[in-house]
């Protein structure tokens, strides 16, 4: 059985991503991008679906482990009563051949280690032929894939495994390099893994030289959040997956499993804004032209999520061979929510851009193309109901918040004529955005609950209410913004932490039950602080600093019956919400409504 996800650290080379637990096993990694086919899958399945191992042989041996400062090179200590040892795991970054090198060093006394390797290529379904390119290198090849190890000592064939039993004293150094390559290729050459590591860490922590801002106390979680976002960047285009994993559940033994390793054009502005508010200007100009050439087309094909290189295909289909984490079944490949209606993503488009011109990246005249034709569409389909945020596999809904985005779509379209100068139908639009402002107003707002509700009709509340006047569309004094915070504080709060919405009670094609979306309490927390509640703002965040990992990871939610995470990991959304909340209570901290770019006039 694979650990908890919590027990899992990331390894990223900007390209693809592994996962290493604290046994020291890698039940994670897809080669050479986060969204090939997966070579160690473990993580869904059991060590015969692909790992690599490589830890003390005594299983009672103490563990610790942490990432060096301002860097992603893990260091997990080994402590037994006759030594100690230290495995460092990094992947080079923008490796060609890309790598995984793990060093061996010991610390004190001798310990005797064990490693394991089991390549399972196309997602733990085949078994590679393996060959000995000499005693010390190991080849594993199956249609288009080929790894290569290089070992300090020679491996030997085990049940379909190679495996090898050493021993490390005090000052010894010993080095395995795992690289990938086409298997119509020479293998790759071998690679010095000490250099490696040297040039790694200047990678890294060259990169953090730049953070910008001062975060007091949370300045440890905020670098390590960016670094988080960084590994998570695809390099030669600037797309951002979502997580490195797929079918990571939403409840332990549920059917909430889905792929994450595409680029959601919903977490564009907060990307943005995250990227932005931390001085790294290149990685946000990548991600606004990655955006640009994605979403770039006929606007009625517009999708809600891409490739990391903007491929429009996320054929969704199923693994039946892999039985799923604990369980958690089916394992899906593929999103098909890609083929679904949200307006959502209209809004966050034309804030992320507007974002970007506010913030003075070089401005882009294809970019204004692209909001003009969005908005033409937009005009003609607002008005339909859709999947809303959550990507609701039930029946489409009037959802509250996609009408306010919207209104945010064309709010952002109109300051982007009022504030730069740009061409197009401004009067039409500000008629428009006061129409949509009203209507949400009108049908989204129940006066008997005091409160805005999920969709058009419903008496559901739904978290994605806690944005609106972040999102500039009302005032965070307007007394229907603190009812609708009373309410889902009566009803969507389990233990202090916040549900995206009743799964129970909403229609939305699946099984009920899911944990607290982890970016719904960090927006409570944004919520808190624009009304003025700034020490219960504090408190929530740090209660959900808390929740990280030993190495400062989150997933995707929390379940706090269970005191565990779950979701796939690390979540690149909980960490941007993470980075946002922090500028936002820091000393740093901007005015309300930062994604508005100014306060709206618009009429109620």
């Amino acid at each position: 059985m694979a650990g908890r996800i919590e027990d899992y650290a990331l390894l990223g080379d900007c390209y693809s991503a592994a996962l290493v637990g604290k046994d020291g096993s890698v039940d994670w990694l897809c080669w050479p991008r986060f969204d090939a086919d997966a070579c160690f899958a473990a993580l869904l399945g059991t060590p015969e679906h692909g790992r690599w191992l490589l830890a003390a042989a005594d299983a009672s041996a103490r563990v610790s482990r942490r990432y060096r400062d301002d860097t992603l090179i893990l260091e997990t200590r080994f402590e037994t009563d006759e030594g100690a040892v230290v495995v460092i795991d990094f992947m080079p970054p923008h490796g060609d051949p890309p790598n995984l090198i793990r060093i061996v060093a010991g610390e004190r006394g001798t310990v005797r280690m064990r490693t394991e390797l089991v390549v399972r290529y196309g997602y733990g379904a085949t078994v590679p032929w393996c060959s000995k390119l000499d005693p010390q290198t190991l080849m594993a090849v199956a249609g288009p894939d080929m790894v290569v190890l290089r070992s300090p000592m020679p491996l030997r064939g085990q049940d379909l495994r190679s495996v090898a039993e050493f021993s490390v004293s005090a000052g010894e150094r010993l080095s395995f390099v795992l690289c990938w390559g086409p298997s119509h290729l020479p293998p790759p050459e071998g690679t010095d893994a000490e250099c490696e590591l040297s040039r790694t860490a200047k990678f890294w922590t060259d990169w953090c030289a730049a953070h910008r801002g001062d975060r007091g106390a949370w300045d440890e979680a905020v670098s390590r959040s960016l670094i988080t976002l960084k590994a998570l960047t695809y390099a030669p285009t600037g797309g951002i997956v979502a997580a490195p994993t797929t079918s990571l559940p939403e409840r332990i033994g549920g059917a909430r499993n889905w792929d994450y390793r595409f680029c959601w054009l919903r977490d564009a502005t907060m990307t943005l804004l995250a990227l932005l508010n931390a001085g790294h200007l290149a990685e946000a100009k990548a991600w606004r032209e990655w955006l640009v050439r994605a979403a770039a087309g006929a606007p009625s094909q517009t999708q809600i999520l891409y490739g990391i290189a903007g491929e429009r295909r996320a054929t969704e289909w199923e693994v039946p061979w892999l039985p799923g984490y604990e369980g958690s079944a089916p394992v899906r490949i593929g999103n098909a929510a890609h083929r679904q209606l949200q307006l959502d993503v209209f809004g966050e488009v034309m804030g992320a851009l507007h974002q970007a011109r506010l913030n003075g990246l070089a401005a882009s005249e294809s970019a204004w193309a692209l909001q003009l034709a969005l908005l033409e569409h937009l005009e003609q389909i607002w008005e339909e109901p859709d999947e809303g945020i959550w990507e609701v596999r039930g029946p489409r809904q009037h959802f509250t918040f996609s009408k306010a985005m919207a209104w945010v779509a064309f709010d952002r379209g109109i300051k982007g004529i009022e504030a730069f100068g740009l061409k197009g139908p401004l009067e039409r639009w500000c008629t428009l955005r006061e129409r949509i402002h009203a209507d949400v107003c009108r049908h989204g707002f129940d006066a008997e609950l005091g409160s805005f509700v999920q969709a058009y009709g419903s008496r559901q509340l739904d978290a994605s209410l806690l944005l609106l006047p972040t999102l500039g569309f009302l005032p965070a004094s307007d007394p229907r913004f603190a009812g609708t915070v009373a309410a889902i504080e009566r009803r969507l709060l389990t233990e202090g932490f916040v549900l995206r919405y009743h799964t129970g009670q909403t229609d939305d094609g699946l099984p009920a039950g899911e944990g607290a979306f982890l970016a719904c309490s960090f927006w409570l927390a944004d919520a808190y602080a624009l009304m003025g509640r700034t020490e219960e703002a504090r408190k929530l965040f740090e209660r959900l600093l808390a929740l990280r990992n030993d190495v400062g990871l989150l997933a995707e939610e929390y379940d706090p019956a269970a005191r565990r995470q779950i979701g796939n990991f690390p979540q690149a959304f909980s960490h941007i919400s993470l980075l946002n909340t922090a500028h936002n209570l820091g000393p740093a901290a901007k005015p309300p409504e930062p994604r508005a770019g100014g306060r709206s006039d618009a009429a109620d």
